[in-house]
């Protein structure tokens, strides 16, 4: 069967369900970040475009029969910024060799740290071969649009493996997940950690709800625009601190909630009922994801309370396997957050750039590995 490889510039040209059939072919393990719907309103909102430097080039695969058999999120970039894999030191050490290392081609959730499927063939006995084809298709994709590298990011283990094998260069980091052995209640899960981190545990729950302060969860279609209000200035305060200008604007949020109210989580904390402080959760097939929070007082272990216990308590009510709170984060170690890899895969067009860029990575990755071993052996729960 004779397939067809056509770069779209708007995912609004391909059918929802169309997309979503290959993105997300087993309910069971729904990905938010990779449903037309999520994607659609970081487009529609302006949040990527040519002016962000996130141009979409997406790439849907046809088979032939008129039914779409794979597709990949691909962005133009123009900088690195938003993607949580750092590369600056490849681009300026490029540039010092005279080379143009932007545009890029990225495959990627923009500014979404979030560990999942990047190559999205639809299920079926071919999907192994759907993939290869996306993945060569991407890479001819990558020299028409003259870009100097694709690359794709936050994939799944066995993603990075078959396009090593393909050639790409394999890269790995860390992030923090918590995972559901079948408990019961928080406390059932407390009961795995040594005495004193679980006194730890429930001290900073304590003092983080004193003062009069509640907790208050918001999902489905009882999240309004006051909601989607009251979380973006959260959203706000914290982005500017961070990043000086936070990646999404308002009518993101808007057009989210719209599309997909009941995978989306609201955890405030409210003090005699006024919100001081706020996350937002995505809810996935067998995953509660955390993305973004802020407050407008330093409460002590707050955060710690909205971000991770919550997301734990909700966990465990509602049969999660895992929490992943986002990148980055040592401090979520001792709070029962473990240390687990994350994988990306580099292709670079110019062979001596991509001869210095293995080099590296050969040696980072053992850095990360060697860094999870130790991380993981010192963590708070109860030996053997």
């Amino acid at each position: 069967m004779t397939r067809t490889a056509t770069i779209v510039p708007a995912i609004a040209e391909v059918d929802a369900a169309a997309w979503d059939a290959c993105a997300n072919p087993d309910p069971a393990r729904y990905d938010p970040f990779v449903s037309h719907a999520f994607l659609s309103a970081l487009e529609a909102s302006g949040s990527v475009g040519e002016r962000p430097g996130w141009l979409p080039r997406h790439l849907v695969l046809g088979d032939g029969a008129g039914r779409v058999a794979g597709v990949m999120p691909l962005y133009v970039k123009s900088h690195s910024q938003g993607e949580y894999v750092f590369d600056h030191s490849w681009a300026d050490a490029y540039a010092r060799a005279g080379g143009h290392y932007y545009p890029k081609l990225q495959c990627a959730v923009p500014f979404t740290p979030v560990p999942g499927r990047r190559l999205l063939a639809r299920a079926g006995a071919d999907a192994d071969e759907i993939e290869a084809v996306l993945a060569a298709a991407a890479q001819e994709v990558t020299i028409k649009l003259g870009c100097s590298s694709l690359h794709v990011t936050f994939l799944t283990e066995g993603e990075w493996d078959r396009l090593g094998a393909a050639g790409f260069l394999k890269r790995t980091g860390v992030q923090y997940h918590w995972s559901n052995e079948g408990y019961a209640s928080f406390d059932d899960f407390l009961s795995t950690l040594a005495s004193r981190k679980r006194k730890q545990v429930r001290r900073e729950r304590a003092d983080a709800l004193r003062g009069g302060i509640e907790i208050e969860h918001v999902t489905g279609a009882a999240i309004t625009e006051a909601h989607w209000d009251r979380f973006f200035g959260f959203y706000m305060d914290t982005g500017s601190r961070k990043w000086g200008r936070p990646y999404l604007n308002r009518r993101f949020f808007s057009l989210m909630g719209a599309a997909m109210a009941e995978r989306c989580l609201l955890v405030f904390a409210n003090r005699h009922g006024q919100p001081i402080g706020g996350a937002l959760n995505m809810i996935g097939g067998d995953c509660l994801y955390g993305r973004y929070w802020g407050s407008t007082e330093h409460v002590p272990f707050l955060h710690f309370e909205v971000c991770y216990y919550q997301a734990i308590d909700y966990a465990i009510a509602h049969g999660l396997q895992r929490v992943e709170a986002g990148a980055q984060g040592e401090h979520k170690l001792i709070r029962g957050y473990r240390p687990v890899p994350t994988y990306s895969a580099h292709w670079i067009a110019d062979p001596r750039l991509a001869r210095a860029v293995a080099q590296y990575l050969e040696t980072e990755r053992a850095e990360v590995a060697e860094t999870i071993e130790v991380l993981d052996a010192h963590g708070p729960y109860r030996k053997g």
